[in-house]
């Protein structure tokens, strides 16, 4: 899914737009046991209930894709009868009407979900009628030929309101405040099936984590059945890794520095597309060429990928550059520069050492203060 695609769905969860009809969930206490389930026809659910509740299912297709948004595809295997698709596939189908699909469902994921607190369960079911497009890419509410049927599941955390005092208006009176156990915004969470190309695919799905680096494995592997993917940390270090391996003693300032711009010049021409700029193995070989490499290292890229990477890794340009900053460390000093103005780091060699030389041609400012500026007035104080 890209993101016009999620953008498109979350749109739905709107008490006017919505097209769910059914609302199932399971609180979960600290120990795993089952304190409450519910199950609920969504539209007959007070409009304020709507209202939150629609806030949880866009918290739950919310953030960066491929960071807190992943495509995860099925393997063959559990798509068969026994296996994790074709349960989701039964959940989808019974419209969550079925007491015990959604038990075992519930027992899987109180298995294998990580959380040593209370959490909530939630569960929908929805029938997206998609309308179709003009050729002016306007959408065409009396030209659909497909409905997208789906669910979506949220895992809340559910924790208590911070103690305090608050002023009770009946009695005219502080008072110590009422502590409520409060559903807060998903950690994670799953689409299924995935929506691509405005259709549905139920060879994937899309999975959400709050927490890009903290995906869950158990949790993927035994509910979801998905293969796992790299998190965003893991393709930075792996490119990271790749990099340090192919350009060995060639691996310069300069050379990184031109990757950087290289990356950056990739995103800059993406950003209008809705799809995120993927890197195959090839693609990171043609990047290292274009920023300097050897042919001498080329040669030994492929090799080198394969085995830090597999074959076929593929790496989001986004999880690989920071458009915001260029960061330069040593063991005592960080410098954050501006990436459209990496031209003005050079290095020299002086007096025989390797240094980074920043011209100052404005000013200076050291804890806030603007040295160049009272040097400037201290010398005009001087002549005077």
């Amino acid at each position: 899914m890209n993101k016009k695609e999620i953008s498109e769905i979350k749109k739905q969860f709107t008490p006017e737009k919505t097209s769910i009809d059914r609302i199932c969930g399971c609180y979960v206490d600290a120990e795993k046991n089952k304190k409450m389930e519910l199950s609920e026809l969504f539209l007959t659910l007070p409009e304020e209930e709507v209202f939150k509740y629609c806030e949880i299912f866009k918290k739950t297709l919310s953030g960066t894709l491929g960071k807190n948004l992943l495509n995860m595809e099925f393997p063959l295997e559990q798509e068969m009868p026994d296996g994790t698709q074709h349960f989701l596939m039964m959940l989808r189908e019974t419209k969550l009407k079925d007491d015990g699909i959604l038990e075992d469902f519930y027992d899987k994921v109180i298995e294998n979900y990580i959380y040593g607190e209370n959490y909530l369960i939630l569960m929908i079911h929805a029938a997206y009628d998609i309308p179709g497009k003009s050729t002016a890419n306007d959408e065409m509410f009396d030209a659909s030929d497909e409905v997208y049927d789906f669910i979506l599941c949220s895992i809340c955390p559910v924790n208590l309101s911070k103690a305090g005092l608050c002023y009770n208006p009946l009695k005219n009176h502080i008072e110590d405040r009422v502590r409520d156990w409060l559903i807060e915004p998903p950690a994670k969470g799953f689409l299924f099936p995935a929506y691509n190309d405005r259709s549905t695919d139920i060879h994937g799905l899309l999975y959400y984590s709050k927490q890009p680096e903290v995906l869950q494995e158990d949790f993927i592997d035994n509910v979801l059945g998905c293969r796992m993917p790299l998190t965003a940390g893991g393709q930075l270090e792996t490119f990271h890794s790749i990099l340090t391996e192919t350009l060995g003693e060639d691996c310069d300032y300069e050379t990184v520095k031109n990757i950087h711009e290289n990356l950056n010049g990739l995103l800059e021409e993406a950003k209008e597309s809705p799809d995120p700029v993927e890197l195959t193995g090839r693609d990171v070989k043609v990047l290292l060429e274009q920023s300097g490499a050897s042919n001498e290292k080329i040669e030994t890229f492929d090799e080198g990928f394969k085995e830090i990477a597999g074959e076929n890794q593929t790496f989001l340009a986004s999880n690989l550059a920071n458009t915001r900053k260029f960061n330069i460390q040593t063991p005592d000093v960080v410098i954050n520069v501006n990436p459209d103005r990496m031209d003005l780091i050079e290095t020299r060699v002086i007096d025989g050492r390797k240094c980074l030389v920043i011209p100052v041609d404005d000013y200076i400012e050291v804890n806030g203060i603007n040295v160049r500026t009272m040097k400037s007035n201290n010398s005009q104080d001087s002549e005077e």
